[in-house]
């Protein structure tokens, strides 16, 4: 299963480790360590999981020494139209397979649905939840904007009897999908608008499955996540970035579901920086795409970054787990150079790899000295020096062989060291040959070399001294195994295919697949079945487990001996690299000690080019720091905001906008998953920032284009929702909105001015949010209280 003990694979040099050792220090949680790994039924695993699998059971064994640790394995499986036996079967897998035992701790967040109902009745009794019957839609216009403050529901005020009775028929199926929800009641005037009531319980009918039609209605995640932890007596709960903002429900399901005396020793939240891998795609809805297009074979292709693509194509979990420690654990999000993941396996794989010779583009050599039905059985080491290990295979030397085509020139340029007329080279584990004869077809190619060795130099020196400058490769012709070799190259020929305009799918690498034909040295066929090699000068390669047969041998390539894109994506030197990797040390250390003392400062996060582009945009652009930040630090975001600015240079409210809607929109789906660009979302901001539509209005058209794209201008004309100031127009809306709610209006005249906000959201309703808010505010108090 793993080529090392996970257990002795890391280190101890991150945020979150750090404020684990304080709180065994403080005696926060005993002398206990808890984390889990939480991951929804409904879909396959990929690299980026595997960062946080690492995470979370590196936990449990790095502090086994000093606490009693454990790692969850727990399936979040509250939406019974995603999830199957299939997908927890896989995630199971996945998780072994990379080396981890969750031992007997495998939870279900279905076998808690009767807590999570209790606890809601709790919420209920307490006055922190309510039972509403507003549409989603309607919900979704309530909740306001980033610049206004949402509308309380008018079923807000239920009484907690009233509430109770609806829950419990919730529960009990008397309801259609969708005709109420269950809402906390927080601050509809947050300026966070997660914590705009909540959703905690929405009504679903459809089977479980392994609930079955138990229940029909369902949790959400930010009420059932705390929850789970609780029940589970998790210290330490672990999520990526995104969920950054999600905390602060977190916080509040705790608090106001847990007793007093639970509070203090209550889990805890922390984000830390999710795993984005150059040259791939990570995004779900890409890779369905990828598949559903046969543009790759499936969800185990070696060029997918799925673990089950990684695992075909040979990549040992060893490695898997080097390479997400190595990337390390911070609160900045970045791109991880796919160059750095291919070091990592080259650093697993060379002493763990057997050596052996295969010749992929065969050119036929033959040697004239050399009788034709002589064999000589040379002992070749499977091992370089610098490995201690000495096992041996015989390696056939006959007259005929094959060489790499490319290991000849004809006419060579003047750096070309390896087989040319004339020249002599060493074969590897053999002898000196010289060309002296080239064999052409009748269309000119180059089709056999022909040439002496010198019997002298078996042991791969000469007895006069001499040394050839070139080293080949060879595999004898007469004793050589055929097989197929599947190369694979990056899929992408871009680092970034989601982030640029044309479809991702434009930016596919031609070359990402390259099979040959080639012949294997025989002492390959007496290794494992599964055994990991080095081919010479070539690459690790493995038997593909689902092709390779003893008698039709299929190889992968795990990855080449050599990085063939250059030094590095960015073209630095290795001295520049060095120095940006001390700098990023010095960054991490100050993150670690400002995580302690509960500080957090997002500039700090970023890597030298994120910072010339931060101090661009909070210089010039007058960007704010949090905003600059957040923008800068997403390469993607921040190519969005610069186009975004070629059709509209108003930067401030441009990134209001990205910082505060469009990324609430990514939390599923990522920029190149829109079925707009910089230019529709720039039209939108001008609208909204010129005051030709209201802030409701502009929520309107943004939700018309995540679901369909299209020109924001032609949908505000569509429906109507220019901004309305015509105080004549509004005073007759206002009127009849008035006269249609008498019982309100009386309880507004009584003293109950937060009605305003219920009368607020009927005006914009009526002109379906077209109104100007300031000109409807101001006429809705003069009426209400002029008619009183």
């Amino acid at each position: 299963m793993s080529t090392s003990d996970p257990s002795t694979e890391h280190s101890r040099d991150n945020f979150i480790y750090d404020i684990i050792d304080e709180d065994l220090e403080e005696g926060t949680y005993g002398d206990r360590v808890v984390t889990r790994f939480p991951p929804e039924p409904n879909g396959y695993l990929h690299i980026g999981h595997a960062k946080s699998i690492v995470l979370n059971f590196g936990i449990k064994h790095d502090y086994a020494d000093r606490a009693d640790t454990q790692c969850h394995l727990r399936f979040d499986d509250t939406n019974p139209k995603t999830e199957s036996p299939e997908y927890v079967e896989s995630i199971k897998d996945a998780v072994q397979w990379l080396g981890y035992d969750w031992e007997e701790h495998e939870y279900y967040a279905s076998d808690y649905f009767e807590q999570f109902y209790r606890y809601a009745v709790k919420l209920i009794k307490q006055g922190d939840a309510y039972v509403d019957s507003l549409s989603e839609e309607e919900i979704r216009e309530y909740r306001g904007t980033v610049d206004e403050p949402g509308t309380p529901s008018p079923y807000r005020d239920r009484s907690v009897e009233e509430n109770l009775d609806l829950f419990r028929r919730m529960k009990a199926g008397a309801f259609d999908d969708g005709e109420h929800v269950l809402r906390a009641k927080i601050d509809m005037s947050s300026p966070h608008m997660i914590m705009r009531d909540p959703l905690l319980f929405r009504i679903m009918h459809a089977s479980h499955y392994r609930r079955g039609d138990e229940w029909c209605i369902y949790p959400m995640y930010d009420y059932a996540h705390p929850l789970e932890d609780a029940i589970e007596d998790i210290t330490h709960s672990l999520c990526t970035l995104e969920f950054d903002n999600n905390r602060r429900v977190y916080d509040w399901v705790m608090e106001h579901c847990l007793e007093d005396d639970d509070i203090p020793s209550r889990p805890r939240q922390y984000e830390f920086n999710r795993l984005n891998l150059g040259y791939t795609v990570m995004s779900k809805t890409k890779l369905r795409h990828l598949i559903e297009e046969d543009l790759v074979g499936g969800w185990d292709d070696p060029r997918l970054p799925t673990i089950s693509g990684l695992r075909r194509r040979g990549v040992p979990p060893s490695a898997i787990r080097a390479f997400c420690r190595k990337v390390g654990v911070t609160r900045s999000q970045s791109r991880v150079q796919i160059g750095h993941f291919e070091h990592a396996l080259r650093d697993d794989l060379n002493p763990t790899a057997p050596r052996v010779m295969a010749v992929l583009d065969p050119l036929k050599v033959t040697v004239t000295n050399w009788d034709e039905d002589e064999v000589d059985w040379i002992d070749a080491n499977h091992w370089p020096r610098d490995i201690d290990k000495d096992e041996t295979r015989p390696v056939p030397f006959t007259r005929e062989f094959y060489i790499e085509r490319d290991d000849f020139r004809e006419d060579p340029p003047e750096d070309f060291i390896r087989l040319a007329p004339g020249r002599e080279v060493r074969l590897r584990h053999a002898y000196f040959f010289t060309c002296e004869e080239v064999v052409r077809d009748a269309d000119g190619t180059v089709t056999e070399l022909r040439g002496t060795i010198d019997p002298d130099t078996r042991s791969g020196t000469a007895p006069d001294g001499r040394s050839p400058d070139g080293t080949l490769h060879w595999v004898s012709a007469t004793h050589g195994v055929p097989f197929e070799a599947r190369l694979y190259d990056r899929l992408f020929e871009v680092p970034d295919p989601d982030a640029r305009e044309d479809h991702f799918t434009e930016f596919l690498n031609p070359n990402s697949l390259d099979i040959r034909q080639g012949i294997l040295e025989p002492a390959a066929q007496e290794l494992d079945a599964d055994e990991r090699v080095q081919f010479e000068r070539q690459g690790y390669f493995w038997p593909d487990p689902e092709d390779s047969r003893p008698d039709a041998l299929v190889y992968n390539q795990i990855v080449p001996l050599r990085d063939t894109w250059g030094e590095d994506e960015d073209g630095l030197s290795e001295a520049e690299l060095e120095r940006r990797r001390r700098e990023k040390e010095q960054r991490k250390e100050k993150q670690r000690r400002r995580s302690l003392e509960g500080k957090t400062d997002p500039v700090e996060y970023l890597d030298d080019h994120q910072r010339d582009r931060f101090d661009r945009y909070s210089g010039p652009l007058g960007l704010s720091r949090d905003d600059a930040a957040a923008i800068a630090g997403d390469d993607t975001l921040a190519t969005f905001f610069d186009e975004a600015r070629d059709h509209y240079d108003a930067p401030e409210p441009l990134a209001n906008w990205i910082v505060n809607v469009l990324l609430g929109a990514l939390k599923t789906r990522t920029l190149e998953d829109l079925p707009f660009g910089p230019d529709a979302f720039a039209a939108l901001v001008r609208l909204v920032d010129t005051d030709e539509i209201t802030s409701r209005g502009a929520d309107e058209v943004f939700d018309v284009l995540l679901e369909d794209g299209g020109a924001p201008g032609a949908i505000v004309e569509e429906r109507g929702l220019r901004q309305v100031d015509d105080t004549e127009a509004l005073a007759d809306v206002i009127a009849d909105v008035i006269a249609d709610h008498p019982d309100e209006a009386a309880r507004y005249r009584d003293g109950k001015e937060g009605l305003i906000g219920f009368f607020m959201g009927q005006v914009m309703q009526a002109t379906s949010g077209s109104a100007n808010p300031e000109l409807a505010r101001e006429l809705l108090r003069k009426e209400l209280e002029g008619s009183a």
